[in-house]
This record gives structure tokens, sequence and C-alpha cells, in this order.
């Protein structure tokens, strides 16, 4: 990365945290990033899911869509888990 491409996502950093957003160090991956969003997912909906049903959860909702993932975003979602049960899940917390 070069300087000034440095410079500018620090100051991009920084202007983001201005606005409340919090700075994740420890997300530098693809992984990581999946790992944190299963478990504010999971804690979000009071649910505990398998590994193939978060997989297929993000199959579902990752798109480059952007009218669809806004969609997905407001909504209430649903999705029928491994052992058949229907799940009702939202990715935003639109109360708090």
């Amino acid at each position: 990365m070069s300087t000034a491409e440095s410079q500018l996502e620090e100051l991009f950093i920084a202007k983001l945290q201005e606005l409340k957003y919090q700075y994740r160090s420890d997300i530098r991956d693809r992984a990581a990033l999946e790992a944190n969003f299963r478990e504010k997912f999971e804690a979000l909906n009071r649910v505990r899911l398998t590994d193939s049903e978060f997989e297929r959860l993000l199959e579902g909702i990752v798109t480059a869509d952007v009218f669809s993932a806004a969609r997905t975003l407001r909504e209430i979602n649903s999705y029928t888990r491994d052992d058949g049960t229907p799940l009702n899940y939202t990715l935003v917390n639109i109360k708090d």
C-alpha cells in the first residue's frame, strides 16, 4: 500500500470512528468477518446455527443486488433450519 493510500485509509477510519463506528483491528480477513457476523447474528436472534445452516444463511443473504440487500436488511426474514423448523430472523436491530 502506498503512503498516500495508507494515509487515506487512516483518515477514513478516523472519520468513521468520529461517527461512532468501532474499529475492529482483529477483523483482517473474510473468515474473521464471518465469525464476527455469526456471533452477532446468533446473539441478536437468540439462536445457535449449525455450520451448514450458517453457510446456507450466508448464501441466501449475500448478494450484489443493492435493492435485494436493502430489503433483506430492513425486513424480518424466514429461513428453514436443517431439522425443518422455521426461523424468523432479522439482520439489524431496528428497536435499539
